[in-house]
């Protein structure tokens, strides 16, 4: 049995779909509430879904799990409820790691790139508590997957009891199917090709930095397939554990990627530049890029799809079609 919290949602549900083409038994924990996130699950209905608030009850019962991919959270980088985001980001990811411990059951958790900062300390994901005390995560939730993270170091490294398998993924710019109900939040390959099929103006932020010209600013940007591609090889490799970063290692650009959204929309767009919101100030990251040497070397040999072929493949294949979920 696999326990996958935040299955309804854009990762999750991707994942989830793999899991039951192959006939596993899947429990997810997430709520659908009342749009249309249930939609993520449309063509690969879960046998059972438990509601975020009856998960201890559930796990009170010792269910035979063997391994808990925990993606659930506060995932919005605005938000400011600081309680409701450590209650969700960080006390119930400890409570997971206490029961995958007592239970020996393997535990993969998502991190964030959010938790560099402005990138200033680099994106080495060096697992050791001294070398996480460095970053500085510019948004509450980057903070809160961020001292996670740290809570996990300082464990390891004081030789406490921990789980068989355990794994943090710092996530970089994901895109793909199933995130439409994510707001804000969509990825800006989506947000991107709205704005081209609706007046075929993409808009993208002004720079406020004068080293770094207007659409220069740069992402690591993932295809969700090669995120769960990883996840699927952490299944199969019980012997891995640490924290990596997830990412393809290759940053691209604001203009680089309207102009991919662009051509695979297959109209011709005007990118005009607007000012960033007064509540990104602070917050915004001008630049992220994975270091993966240590996912590499701990045997992971699948390659990352290119931003425009990426791309293409999400508008042409989801955007595009009448049924855009996976």
């Amino acid at each position: 049995m696999i326990l996958l919290t935040g299955g309804a949602g854009f990762i999750g549900s991707n994942l989830h779909a793999v899991l039951a083409a192959r006939g596993l038994e899947v429990v997810i924990v997430d709520r659908l509430r009342s749009a249309s996130k249930w939609r993520n699950l449309s063509h690969h209905p879960p046998a059972r879904i438990v509601p975020p608030t009856e998960l201890a009850g559930f796990l009170g019962r010792d269910p035979p799990i063997e391994i808990v991919f925990h993606l659930g959270a506060v995932s919005d980088t605005g938000a400011t409820d600081g309680d409701l985001v450590w209650e969700s980001n960080v006390a119930l990811s400890l409570s997971l790691w206490e029961w995958c411990t007592q239970s020996k059951a393997r535990f993969i958790y998502a991190s964030s790139a959010a938790t560099y900062g402005d990138g200033s300390a680099g994106f080495e994901d060096d697992p050791e508590a001294n070398a996480l005390a460095r970053l500085k995560p510019l948004s509450l939730y980057g903070w809160s997957k961020h001292a996670f993270d740290l809570q996990v170091a300082r464990l390891c490294a004081r030789g406490a009891a921990r789980p068989p398998q355990w794994v943090g993924l710092k996530f970089f710019n994901v895109y793909g199917p199933n995130e439409y109900h994510k707001g804000r939040m969509i990825s800006v390959v989506k947000v991107k090709f709205d704005e081209l099929m609706r007046d075929g103006v993409i808009r993208l932020f002004r720079s406020e930095r004068p080293d770094i010209h207007d659409g220069e600013q740069r992402r690591d940007f993932i295809w969700v397939d090669d995120v769960v591609d990883v996840m699927l090889w952490l299944m199969g490799r019980p012997d891995v554990n640490g924290l990596y970063n997830l990412g393809t290692g290759q940053s691209a650009t604001y203009l680089s990627l309207a102009k991919a959204v662009a051509e695979a929309g297959g109209r011709r767009a005007t990118i005009e530049f607007i000012d960033m919101p007064a509540a990104l100030a602070g917050q915004y990251q001008y630049r992220t890029e994975a270091s993966m040497a240590r996912l590499r070397a701990a045997g992971y040999g699948g390659n990352f799809l290119p931003v425009p072929e990426g791309v293409r493949h999400y508008i042409r294949e989801y955007l595009s079609a009448d049924d855009p979920y996976r």
